[in-house]
């Protein structure tokens, strides 16, 4: 699941979604083959906020094993630059 979500990129910062902090939690049943997402987004005034939970729905959906795949839009607590990974930090030249 991880590896799919690093493949989906915030469409404003050059990052993976996972390590810029915006994967709140993942619960994975691999018995029944469901994954439960609680995503954010960098700001909740972000353009993609309506297109945004399906396209990392259908990214995760068409991981094997996945039959069934919820994901939650959050705001709380709110994203910061702190919740990013070391590795995006150093990315995007913030360490």
């Amino acid at each position: 699941m991880i590896e799919a979500l690093r493949g989906v990129f915030d469409p404003e910062i050059p990052v993976n979604i996972y390590d810029l902090g915006l994967i709140y939690g993942l619960d994975v049943d691999e018995a029944h083959g469901r994954v439960h997402i609680r995503l954010t987004l960098t700001a909740p005034g972000c353009p993609v906020a309506q297109t945004f939970p399906e396209l990392v729905g259908s990214t995760v959906d068409a991981v094997p094993g996945v039959n069934e795949v919820e994901v939650e839009l959050v705001w709380e607590p709110p994203w910061s630059k702190h919740m990013m990974s070391e590795a995006a930090r150093l990315q995007l030249g913030l360490l």
